[in-house]
């Protein structure tokens, strides 16, 4: 999966506040929750892919990473980046 350099400075423009701002908190778990999204359509069809299975669930480990230190940062901005990309938790 590639993305595009515009398709990630339109993920960091909306979730970080400027499309050069990439190490924003926001902005890496809105980055990392589109690449969460690709790789499970990705096994859905690929089901025996253990290499995909495993990436995915380093990523899922890293989002909550982060997530868990934005919750301890700041909860407003954690509930509302949870509310807008749609992750349960």
């Amino acid at each position: 999966m590639h993305l595009t350099a515009k398709e990630k400075d339109a993920i960091f423009k909306k979730y970080g506040g400027d499309s050069k701002n990439t190490g924003s908190t926001e902005g890496q778990i809105a980055l990392f929750t589109n690449r969460i999204s690709y790789l499970t359509a990705h096994l859905k069809n690929n089901r025996k892919d253990k290499n995909t299975q495993r990436s995915l669930q380093l990523l899922v480990g890293k989002r909550r990473g982060l997530l868990d230190y934005l919750m301890n940062k700041d909860i407003e901005k954690y509930r509302a980046l949870i509310k807008d990309l749609g992750i349960r938790r």
